[in-house]
């Protein structure tokens, strides 16, 4: 299993896990259960997503993707998609 992801939270890791089963590559969450234990361990890096050693030239095409719409909507904040509505 390779990492391809690092998510910043939970909501992040399952949107790049579901961009990846969509595209047909098998993708698994790690790291959700460390998140209670915050304060004791480090704040980043802690939740990621791993994919088959073979998968994972695909999936890192389908993350760069994803990833570069993630920074752009939170560097867009919520003020954009509050006048959208």
């Amino acid at each position: 299993m390779r990492t391809v992801y690092q998510a910043e939270n939970v909501i992040d890791a399952q949107l790049v896990k579901d961009a990846l089963e969509s595209a047909d590559i098998p993708a698994f969450i790690v790291g959700v259960a460390l998140t209670g234990a915050m304060g004791e361990l480090p704040v980043s890096g802690l939740i990621e997503i791993k994919v088959p050693d073979s998968a994972e030239p695909q999936a890192r095409s389908v993350v760069q993707r994803i990833d570069a719409w993630l920074k752009e909507d939170r560097d867009d904040g919520f003020e954009g998609e509050l006048a959208s509505v």
